[in-house]
């Protein structure tokens, strides 16, 4: 990984990163997605080596991620501008979702503000269940949306929450 925030000769370092997020593959747990300060990696070592994802739409830097439990090429994301900037990206408001290991993204906004958004997800406010199909993800500004097909089509659950810093399926189990 690499952390553009610190000098060059320090930014491979592997004690100045900053993983917004790391989710695995519950069936192929070598298979590790992460949401960096920095950009996006994935690992299929179980964390000992990581590729860089340098082409993700509309942007790379944000802070939730979510990996498909059966299959290790398929994970979510919620893109921002930047750190300085965290809001979305020309204030429409997306998921991306890679089902190629992260050599391509689909920008997923059906059913999401496209226009003035300033929704922001944190870390922990995406989780996908144990189908794959169904998301929720919830945002700083107190909005709640769910998907029952892979992110293809979301619903508003709520508008009017408080800041949402957390969001889990129920453990079925």
């Amino acid at each position: 990984m690499r952390a553009d925030y610190v000098p060059p000769d320090a930014a491979m370092d592997p004690y100045t990163q900053d993983p917004h997020r790391v989710v695995r593959c519950l069936a192929d747990p070598d298979v590790l997605w992460n949401q960096h300060h920095s950009g996006c990696y994935r690992s299929t070592d179980g964390g000992v080596m990581w590729e860089e994802i340098v082409e993700r739409a509309p942007s790379v830097f944000g802070f939730a991620a979510a990996a498909h439990p059966t299959d290790p090429s398929t994970a979510w994301f919620v893109p921002a501008v930047a750190d300085q900037l965290r809001v979305p990206v020309d204030g429409h408001f997306v998921a991306s979702r890679t089902t190629d290991g992260g050599k391509s993204f689909d920008v997923l906004g059906d059913g999401l503000p496209d226009h003035d958004a300033y929704d922001l997800v944190y870390r922990h406010a995406l989780d996908v269940d144990g189908t794959g199909e169904q998301l929720a993800m919830g945002s700083t500004t107190g909005s709640l949306w769910a998907t029952g097909n892979g992110g293809e089509r979301w619903e508003t659950v709520s508008a009017n929450l408080p800041p949402v810093n957390v969001v889990r399926f129920a453990s079925r189990g």
